[in-house]
């Protein structure tokens, strides 16, 4: 009995060994034939990161616009250079029939972003008014203007305007459309040259005026005058669908700070097409611009009071 027990005893102890052994990865254990496996530990892996969430779109992005136009401008008013007063009511049709000084580039840019937005507006013509289109205001005896000269009077101008406009108001109509109020401040600059022509006389006093001689003409020539109008306004923009709007703007400038008073409205209908990631609209609408600018006076007198008006006819690109 005790026999059996010892060799129960011996059996086990060398079991336990063998699985010790195989544990410890000894190679002998291994060929005893043992059935006892152990699981090796997994590998050590780097965590996966999620993704960085894509940045999200600006709700409120920059929106752009240029355009180019035609401004058929009409005249009516008066100009004086040298103290020589020039009275002018000519009609586009009649500057373009009778002139040879037409000329004329406009253009306009702005950008927005959300309810504010900046803009810039320029102006440039020279416009040439023969006898028939103006008068001469108390002339000086042996002076007449000039019938035979390309044009008695010659206005060169040069108009820009930069500002900034804020939406104050918003109406979304039950169809789509959708009224919008902006108030428009700025600064308009102006650049203008006048050059009155007249025949004169030898007997003519043309040294009392400053007035420069050359081959039987007297000129008076302003040279090139300027000044700023700071400017205030409102533009009210009515979308009547989603390719049509209508945009009138009136404002009022200078406040006779700078001897300068000047006003403006204008109304436009544009109609657009829309391409993949811009709009061309073609413009139609009328312009009017009053300036009423003094200084000076005698030789020295300069004078723009003038009233610009008519139709505009352009084209304009958004993105």
């Amino acid at each position: 009995m005790i026999a059996k027990l010892a060799a129960a005893a011996l059996a086990l102890g060398g079991g336990l060994a063998c699985a010790s052994a195989a544990m410890a990865g000894d190679p002998a254990a291994a060929s005893t034939g043992s059935s006892a496996e152990v699981a090796s530990p997994p590998a050590m892996t780097a965590p996966v990161s999620s993704p960085a969430p894509a940045p999200l779109a600006d709700p409120e992005g920059w929106r752009f616009q240029a355009a180019t136009y035609g401004w058929l401008m009409s005249v009516s008013g008066s100009t004086t250079s040298h103290g020589q007063t020039v009275d002018t009511n000519a009609s586009f049709i009649d500057l373009m029939q009778k002139s040879d000084s037409l000329i004329g580039f406009m253009a306009y840019l702005e950008a927005d972003k959300g309810p504010v937005g900046v803009y810039a507006d320029f102006v440039f013509t020279k416009m040439g008014f023969t006898t028939s289109q103006a008068a001469y205001r108390n002339p000086v005896a042996g002076l007449k203007l000039s019938a035979t000269a390309n044009a008695a009077l010659t206005m060169q101008m040069f108009i820009m305007e930069v500002g900034g406009v804020y939406e104050l108001a918003r109406w979304n109509g039950s169809s789509g459309n959708a009224t919008t109020l902006e108030a428009v401040g700025g600064f308009r600059y102006w650049n203008v040259n006048l050059t009155g022509t007249f025949d004169a006389l030898i007997t003519a006093d043309t040294t009392r005026f400053n007035l420069s001689r050359s081959a039987g003409f007297a000129l008076a020539d302003s040279g090139t005058t300027q000044w700023v109008d700071p400017l205030v306004g409102l533009r009210l923009r009515h979308q009547l669908a989603p390719n049509q709007m209508i945009t009138v703007r009136g404002d009022i400038g200078g406040f006779n700070l700078a001897n300068s008073l000047s006003w403006q409205a204008i109304a436009v209908y544009s109609y657009d097409w829309q391409f993949t990631g811009y709009q061309i609209a073609a413009l139609l609408g009328f312009r009017a611009l009053g300036v009423n600018y003094n200084t000076g006076s005698g030789a020295t007198a300069f004078g723009l009071n003038e009233v610009f008006y008519g139709p505009v006819i352009g084209a304009t690109v958004r993105f």
